[in-house]
């Protein structure tokens, strides 16, 4: 892959950096020459391994654990990536999960309150730590990650991963007005049908995805590396002219 010069000696921080398409993201940054930071829940081993790799490569790098729907552990994450870099310029909110597909009828209100946590709370704990050392730069950047449920609502079971994956969508319209003053763009992107993920893998038949993958105009399902480049792309920008954007990655299955 040609590396991208922009993003050499960038400080970058993944959230859920170290599994399926977060994974595919951080490797991207390491081979475009960026120092990362790579937040994970339960996937230390490949945390470490992105860590060697970044570290062979002469680039800095650290593994952070931590649970994001804890302020402190949020706040902690950002604070350990900028005492290690000395700064932060890229924000990439990729920590989500469906955690298990339930109906409206048997939805608990437990279960409503974890999702959301996990997918928008989360996020909005580690970008407001973030934000006022983005802010210290010129020019900075947050891609987000959505999802093509949060524009058509995903499949039976998925009502709160799809709203908040909705809600995402809004917070990156709202968050680019708010910070786009102090140089900071914010982006989001929002996957269709990535296959190869523990997401996947877990939540979706094999009927299933085959039946997706049939209506999909260029009749493939979409891979990790596929959300990676787009990623990569919207954070490289970051002194472009491209905020409050969605870019929408499903083989044009859905098009706005």
């Amino acid at each position: 892959m040609k590396s991208n010069t922009k993003l050499t000696d960038k400080n970058v921080l993944i959230t859920a950096g170290a599994q399926g398409i977060g994974e595919a993201i951080t490797k991207h940054f390491i081979d475009n020459g960026a120092n990362v930071a790579i937040h994970y829940f339960s996937s230390a081993d490949t945390a470490n391994q992105l860590v060697d790799y970044a570290h062979k490569k002469g680039q800095k790098a650290i593994s952070i654990s931590g649970d994001l729907t804890k302020e402190d552990d949020a706040n902690a994450l950002v604070k350990k990536t900028v005492d290690a870099f000395g700064g932060l310029d890229i924000l990439i909110n990729n920590a989500g999960s469906l955690v298990a597909r339930k109906m409206l009828n048997e939805m608990e209100t437990e279960f409503w309150h974890k999702v959301m946590d996990i997918n928008m709370t989360s996020m909005m704990f580690v970008t407001r730590a973030a934000a006022p050392y983005l802010g210290e730069n010129e020019n900075s950047s947050i891609v987000n990650l959505a999802s093509l449920a949060g524009r058509k609502g995903g499949h039976p079971g998925s009502l709160v991963y799809s709203t908040s994956k909705g809600a995402i969508l809004t917070f990156t319209r709202a968050l680019s007005t708010e910070l786009g003053a102090q140089g900071t763009r914010v982006n989001a992107v929002a996957p269709g049908l990535i296959l190869g993920t523990s997401f996947h893998n877990t939540h979706t038949t094999k009927e299933s995805a085959a039946e997706t993958t049939a209506g999909i105009p260029i009749q493939r399902a979409g891979n990790a590396n596929d959300v990676a480049r787009a990623v990569v792309y919207l954070a490289s920008e970051y002194d472009g002219f491209i905020t409050g954007a969605t870019l929408d990655i499903n083989g044009g299955v859905y098009n706005m």
